[in-house]
């Protein structure tokens, strides 16, 4: 019999995930439907979102090999019924505080730096690229970690050396633009572009580099269709962007830069959203959603 979730201490929740101890060298994180926007939560959840972001991060996982947190599988008789489909068991980790970010295209907060620096976080960038241009190359582009309802800020490498010393800045680097272009060779392979994408790492016991969270799923992932794509404008997404997209259009009635919390997304909205998530991991995995566990 699967235990209950009330009989795990909740440890902490996130903007969209929750985090369980299980024992003393294991935690259960949940996926949630909420989607957060510009550091707010929204107030109105994506049906079956978090079952998308743990699909996308068990295919991942598996795709990618190496050294993760996953310590069982999707159907682990440690996850309570209640959140089956959308939680995982993981392994402990010492977290790593920065948010590991590549870029492949210049768009969101990287076209905001260079277009007031000509350059990403300290990255030096050729002149003349607009929205959507394709980079010369993937760069690492972290950011600092901020708690709920604060800003991620873009940071250089001197920064990241500054937190974490100069051996684990080095490996952070290395590893992020690894995985990011094995990722995007990938899904360029089933007519999508991985824009850029944000990892977390640990280290466990032994001080080894652990990938951790969430991995290459559309909320931490910018992904396109590669057939349209042209740079110079916003492309069509199959991520948050495009709730990104309504909150700050004419339709909200919202101002961002106001004290006041985001609208709940119209009923149009959240099924379009839905509809891009469960799009973008049966594109890129070539499973069906809804032979997804839970």
């Amino acid at each position: 019999m699967r235990p209950s979730l009330d009989s795990y201490t909740h440890l902490t929740g996130g903007k969209v995930r929750d985090l369980y101890t299980i024992d003393d060298e294991h935690l259960l994180l949940v996926a949630s439907d909420r989607i957060s926007a510009y550091d707010h939560v929204l107030s109105t959840p994506i049906p079956d979102k978090g079952r998308v972001l743990t699909a996308m991060s068990v295919f991942f996982f598996e795709k990618l090999g190496g050294n993760n947190h996953l310590a069982g599988d999707p159907l682990d008789e440690r996850i309570p019924a209640e959140v089956l489909g959308r939680a995982l068991v993981v392994r402990k980790l010492k977290m790593v505080p920065v948010e590991c970010v590549a870029r492949g295209y210049l768009t969101g907060s990287g076209l905001l730096d260079y277009q007031r620096t000509g350059a990403v976080c300290g990255v030096a960038l050729p002149e003349g690229l607009t929205e959507a241009s394709k980079l010369p190359e993937p760069i690492f582009t972290p950011a600092s970690k901020a708690e709920i309802g604060d800003h991620d800020e873009n940071i250089d490498f001197q920064a990241v050396i500054d937190i974490v010393g100069q051996d684990l800045a080095v490996k952070l680097r290395e590893d992020t633009l690894e995985i990011y272009t094995r990722a995007a060779n990938f899904a360029e392979d089933r007519g999508i572009i991985l824009a850029d994408t944000k990892f977390e790492f640990g280290l466990d016991s032994d001080d080894n580099l652990v990938l951790a969270d969430e991995v290459l799923t559309p909320d931490s992932s910018r992904y396109w269709p590669a057939e349209g794509y042209a740079p110079g404008k916003v492309q069509p997404s199959f991520d948050k962007q495009f709730v990104r997209n309504w909150l700050t259009g004419p339709e909200s009635g919202w101002d961002r830069s106001s004290d006041t919390p985001p609208p709940p997304l119209p009923r149009e909205i959240i099924d379009a959203t839905r509809t891009r998530y469960i799009e973008a991991y049966e594109r890129i995995s070539g499973l069906s959603f809804e032979e997804w566990v839970g």
